[in-house]
């Protein structure tokens, strides 16, 4: 590992959860499929067009600052951002620069520089295939554009340079997704491009910063700490061998696992920053519905009181991570708990069975969290299994059926005969059988192998289908060698 000090600042865009666009009436489909029909003079740059400010949107941003503590704006304003390309027809896009909606406020451990509003660019797609038209003129490269997306609200958080390492980039760009959520404010989904993480990386030997290289088309949090990986190494080798390294925009390579330059770095003065002409300044304070002590009385349980709260209910800290992880989990947890009145067993009981089974069960199927478990069936599980009804075995059994088709406990563990037996007259067969064939374990448990029951308890649990109560099951074994 080299002796090179990793600082990284980190851009994040999220796309908010409006029924508008920005600065106009479109509509804002996230899921619309055919192109360019969610459009209007406004978001296509007519000549002569005006936008009108999305209250909504400017809404959202201020919930998420208020969320992270941040200093909400009074005077805000918006701002032409100039540059030339064919997603964005005005050639400017309409951004904040100066005066930000949000500033300061902390997430994750991580201070945070600035929150504002901006509205998204057009969607380019690009073929490279041949295209030969009548003329036999020569090939050619073919692009297009769908302005569904143009004129979406964008929002844009900028971190203080003071991630060092990998890990805490990705924890940061996690918590800020499910605060999103929890808010309502974004889907915040990045397969889908609702959030896009930029990640401005730099490695020095000294509190100097060195030279930043931003790195672009972060679609996923372990693309996120990959990059940042790979430019550590990259970038400390360059200047090892007496290299200079460039402040450009770089791509990831989810394929090769590897940046790749793009293009030179912009500075702000290259994007010729002006006051917009075409919406009116803001004095939030003059409006109620923005003051922070309404945002703040309005805003949900945030996921890291919810944490808080359920380590209190004596959860572990890992479990209670897990389980806030996603806006599903926590609200199929809080389900579960409204039924449980207040039993410490039964909560602790139930978290086991969801971070063990339900998660491994959806990590590996990769279907929707929750989609097919009702909460109330799934404490119904829990309580069979305080009640000797389920054996742990019987109760994971159970489970698989239920996350893949649904169902109520009872009659899933009926029809599959996993209704545990605690009658030991009825269990009394089963456990001679096992003892009888395994003579040599009986010795080893008589000559003082504690480890020999535990085998013949699980003998004789595979002897009952996964049935029999094993504390029953365990006393019986007990009896039985005493008789012999």
């Amino acid at each position: 590992m080299s002796d090179y000090r990793l600082t990284v600042g980190l851009e994040i865009h999220a796309e908010l959860r409006t029924k508008t666009k920005m600065f106009c009436d479109s509509a804002n489909d996230p899921e619309e499929r055919e192109p360019n029909v969610n459009v209007c003079p406004v978001c296509m740059a007519h000549p002569g067009t005006l936008p009108v400010i999305n209250a909504e949107a400017v809404k959202h941003v201020l919930r998420v600052g208020a969320a992270i503590d941040g200093t909400l704006a009074d005077y805000t304003e918006f701002d032409r951002k100039s540059y030339f390309y064919p997603d964005i027809s005005k050639g400017y896009q309409i951004s904040q620069y100066e005066f930000p909606l949000v500033s300061g406020g902390t997430l994750a451990g991580v201070p945070i520089t600035r929150i504002h509003l901006e509205e998204d660019t057009a969607r380019s797609s690009h073929d490279n295939s041949k295209n030969n038209d009548k003329s036999g003129s020569a090939d050619a490269a073919t692009s297009l554009v769908d302005f569904n997306r143009a004129g979406v609200p964008l929002m844009e958080l900028v971190t203080e340079p003071e991630i060092h390492d990998a890990e805490t980039a990705g924890k940061f760009a996690r918590e800020l997704q499910l605060l999103l959520r929890t808010l309502g404010a974004s889907h915040a989904n990045l397969e889908k491009g609702e959030m896009r993480v930029e990640a401005n990386i730099s490695v020095s030997k000294n509190d100097t910063l060195g030279t930043k290289v931003e790195v672009k088309n972060l679609n996923s949090f372990r693309s996120v700490e990959r990059a940042i990986a790979y430019e550590v190494e990259r970038q400390s080798k360059l200047l090892d061998e007496g290299g200079v390294v460039l402040q450009e925009t770089r791509g990831w390579d989810e394929t090769n696992q590897k940046t790749f330059s793009q293009r030179v770095k912009e500075g702000s003065a290259d994007y010729r920053y002006f006051p917009e002409p075409d919406l009116p300044k803001l004095m939030l304070s003059t409006n109620p519905e923005f003051s922070k002590e309404k945002i703040v009385a309005e805003l949900p349980e945030l996921p890291w009181k919810r944490r808080e709260r359920y380590t209190a209910l004596g959860l572990k800290e890992t479990d209670a991570i897990y389980l806030t992880a996603t806006f599903e989990r926590a609200n199929f947890f809080d389900a579960v708990l409204s039924e449980m009145n207040n039993d410490s067993a039964a909560i602790t009981l139930a978290a086991n069975y969801i971070v063990s089974d339900l998660g491994g069960y959806y990590a590996k199927s990769g279907t929707p969290e929750f989609e097919k478990v009702q909460p109330t069936a799934f404490v119904s599980l829990i309580r069979m299994v305080q009640e000797n009804k389920l054996s742990s075995r019987g109760a994971k059994d159970v489970l698989a059926v239920m996350a893949e088709a649904g169902g109520d406990p009872g009659a899933i563990s009926k029809e599959k005969g996993l209704q545990q037996v605690s009658d030991p007259e009825a269990l009394r067969t089963s456990v001679q059988e096992v003892l009888a064939a395994n003579p040599g374990v009986v010795e080893e448990y008589r000559g003082g192998k504690e480890a020999s029951l535990q085998f013949l308890v699980g003998q004789s649990m595979k002897a009952t289908k996964g049935a029999g109560n094993p504390s029953m099951l365990k006393d019986l074994i007990v009896e039985e060698i005493a008789r012999q």
